[in-house]
């Protein structure tokens, strides 16, 4: 297959991964489970379907296979984003929970360039400032500012670390794993260290109902499973930086969401910043240089 064939469906996977997870916010305030024992589902619901394709992938289980541990590291740096990401849309609002945790475009292309060496065109650096903006546009109708919202904010902003580190961490294991993989021992370390969070926190742990149940298994199969495996598969062909900025398709994806299923207002301002937020993705896409990432065989094919 050619280079710009595997590209552009490595571009198709992260944008339609961004999309699914785009639902989990609207999952995450219907659950009726604590904040991070939500994660915690999220994650141990998700482990028997990515056990199974992992071993469809692999053939079998290698525990001491090169890259390892970036992948318990990622599952570290997700566990971190999701408990923030949910405490702070407690203390602050969805909004500014959401705008200030997608910052983490930014720090993934300030660690990839201050780490890896990554360089970029001015093209890319415009990009994403552009599709910044179009998530700022996009949410300014329900920005909260003021003291109040400080630590909520402050909670978002460390989300977006713990994302940005989440990003890196699935982008360099990429290059050894397959994306099943890559999902499985991840998702299994986050799930450890959420599940002892949720157990310290007092978090009520069971719903109350098979609502709740189908709640949770629709955010750990639609958007971890399905959204977060095929960002993870498109990370073996895109860059780190590029990937995160593709990923601000989920802000607009949740903002469309929220309108078509809780009624949540959709307007001039929404539409005119989902197209900033496109315009800056193409920007970056445009920058990109025509060949994908080089990753290893087994890990690009998977």
């Amino acid at each position: 297959m050619s280079a710009a064939r595997v590209s552009a469906r490595a571009l198709a996977a992260l944008v339609s991964g961004a999309v699914l997870i785009g639902f989990a916010p609207i999952f995450v305030r219907l659950t009726d489970v604590g904040l991070t024992a939500c994660a915690f589902w999220r994650t141990v619901l998700a482990l028997p379907p990515l056990a199974a394709l992992m071993l469809r992938e692999t053939g079998g289980v290698d525990v001491a296979k090169p890259g390892i541990g970036w992948l318990f590291l990622a599952g570290g740096f997700f566990a971190g984003d999701l408990v923030f990401w949910h405490q702070a849309i407690h203390a602050s609002s969805v909004a500014n929970a959401t705008l200030i945790t997608n910052l983490a475009p930014a720090f993934v292309a300030a660690a990839s360039f201050l780490l890896f060496g990554e360089r970029y065109r001015y093209a890319f650096i415009v990009g994403i400032a552009l599709a910044l903006t179009g998530a700022v546009v996009l949410m300014s109708g329900s920005l909260r500012l003021g003291r109040e919202h400080l630590l909520g904010d402050l909670m978002a902003l460390v989300s977006a670390l713990f994302y940005a580190g989440y990003i890196l961490g699935v982008s360099r294991a990429r290059q050894r794993c397959g994306a099943m993989e890559v999902m499985f021992w991840a998702t299994l370390g986050s799930a450890a260290i959420l599940g002892v969070l949720a157990w310290l926190q007092g978090d009520v742990m069971l719903p109350a109902s098979w609502r709740g149940w189908m709640i949770l298994l629709a955010l750990a199969l639609l958007s971890h499973v399905g959204g977060q495996g095929l960002i993870a598969w498109a990370m073996a062909h895109l860059s780190a930086a590029f990937s995160a900025v593709g990923l601000l398709v989920q802000p607009v994806a949740a903002a469309v969401f929220a309108w078509l299923l809780l009624a949540e207002p959709f307007g001039a301002r929404q539409l005119l910043g989902g197209a900033i937020v496109l315009a800056g993705i193409v920007t970056c896409r445009l920058a990109m240089p025509a060949a994908p990432v080089k990753a290893h065989p087994l890990a690009a094919d998977a």
